[in-house]
């Protein structure tokens, strides 16, 4: 049985100044998925990625503000189909892996399949990336309470329900951070397959920047920690205000057990004070946690509202 038969397939591949890779990308994901459509999201290119693109038989659509976040928010709000396929366009992912992957999404089914990147050559990460991605890893996985081994792989496969649940508020590179977050905030059912990970062909560079992207992914997963654990996010806020509250107050405590003065007047209000203060930003989180949980239950309503993967073939 083809368990493609009557499955809309939709590959989005964004694209900035991607001439030198553009048309083996295309050309490869038509060999390994013959009967999908592939779009091909121009994101403010200079060069001839549109017309290499609409050579070798693309899609091409065009996002005017740039970055990746951008384009995934307009390509997820625009196309209808049964599985999406997100792949950058720079040829550093193996495009055989793709069948394989649309193939376990829907006999998963599942909503999310992750492409964790294997390296072919020693070169395929810039140096620094490799370890902070782990250093991410772990920290998005200590934080939710669900492991992942690759949060910022662009190679991914999806159900339609999980993008139509998918809010994209990410403007930038981003946006893989944010996909791994709303999956483990609702839980939804994903597997993680390996997959090849080489160097970029020559004459295409990456849009990444070390330093610049880690601090606005960094950014990112702090403030969705505030959004998607508030009471973790408060809590430890408030335990950092009452302990220094208590570091500046309790010379002053144990100086008026001794005397029954209080001689650091100043001092002694302003560790008050921090209690308070920590008192408060502790009663905020449990408030947005009760937010928080209500909100999860309108995005999982909103996400049960699609049928799951494969059901017209009564998988």
């Amino acid at each position: 049985m083809n368990l493609f038969t009557d499955v809309k397939i939709a590959v989005i591949v964004p694209c900035h100044n991607e001439e030198a890779a553009i048309t083996k990308v295309v050309t490869d994901l038509f060999l390994a998925l013959p009967d999908a459509e592939v779009y091909v999201y121009d994101n403010v290119s200079t060069d001839r990625t549109v017309e290499l693109a609409l050579k070798a038989g693309a899609i091409v659509r065009h996002e005017d503000i740039k970055g990746k976040g951008n384009v995934v928010r307009r390509a997820f709000a625009d196309i209808e189909a049964d599985v999406y396929l997100l792949i950058d366009g720079d040829d550093t992912y193996d495009v055989t892996a793709a069948p394989g992957m649309v193939e376990q999404l829907l006999n998963g089914p599942y909503d999310q399949i992750l492409g964790v990147r294997e390296e072919s050559s020693t070169s395929a990460y810039r140096p620094g990336h490799s370890a902070g991605n782990r250093a991410f890893n772990a920290l998005v996985s200590a934080i939710f309470g669900l492991r992942v081994t690759d949060m910022l792989s662009g190679y991914r496969v999806f159900s339609h329900r999980f993008v139509k649940s998918f809010p994209a508020v990410s403007h930038e590179f981003e946006i893989e951070t944010e996909l791994t977050v709303h999956s483990m905030s609702l839980r939804v059912p994903q597997t993680e397959v390996k997959v090849g990970f080489r160097d970029r062909p020559e004459g295409s560079e990456s849009k990444l920047n070390t330093f610049r992207d880690g601090f606005k992914i960094l950014g990112l997963i702090v403030n969705l920690t505030r959004h998607e654990r508030p009471l973790v996010f408060h809590g430890v806020l408030a335990g950092l205000v009452i302990v220094g509250a208590a570091v500046l107050g309790a010379p002053v405590l144990l100086e008026f057990f001794d005397t029954g003065l209080v001689p650091r007047l100043p001092t002694a209000l302003l560790a008050s004070t921090l209690v308070i203060v920590g008192a408060f930003i502790g009663f905020v989180g449990m408030i947005l946690d009760g937010i928080t949980k209500s909100r999860r239950e309108l995005a999982r309503l909103t996400y049960l509202a699609y049928s799951a993967p494969g059901w017209h073939k009564g998988s």
